[in-house]
């Protein structure tokens, strides 16, 4: 079996950014096995492979990922928010409401107020009036 090194990941972190933008996610998924495995640490490869296994409507894995990227980083409004999709892929609606909402929260980019069903002018540092 061929040595690895830290540049070895950086480069197949790199190719499956690449597989995942080409649609092969599975794919990204092979390649981030062994990013992971190295670096157990790495929330980037995490959050990537995560991205992957829910364009691979791989829904528990994913679910599992983005959960952990979120217990190291809980003001991850993106982590949130596709923790949310997949829960809604998966048919557990009020546990993406609630994910939805604190993505919104965290940043209230118009998809994700949206989809938090909050008025896109929402002002996200005034509370609503009574």
């Amino acid at each position: 079996m061929p040595e690895t090194n830290p540049e070895t990941h950086v480069i197949d972190y790199r190719a499956a950014e690449q597989l995942l933008a080409a649609r092969d996610p599975r794919g990204a998924v092979k390649l981030l096995d062994s990013v992971i495995a190295a670096h157990p640490e790495n929330t980037a490869a995490r959050l990537l492979r995560a991205r992957a296994f829910f364009a691979a409507a791989q829904l528990r894995p994913a679910e599992l990922e983005f959960e952990l990227v979120l217990e190291r980083e809980p003001d991850n409004a993106f982590a949130h928010f596709a923790l949310a999709r997949t829960f809604q892929r998966s048919g557990r609606p009020d546990q993406a409401k609630r994910h939805f909402r604190l993505a919104a929260a965290l940043d209230p980019k118009p998809e994700y107020l949206e989809a938090a069903r909050f008025p896109v002018d929402f002002p996200a540092d005034v509370p609503p009036e009574e």
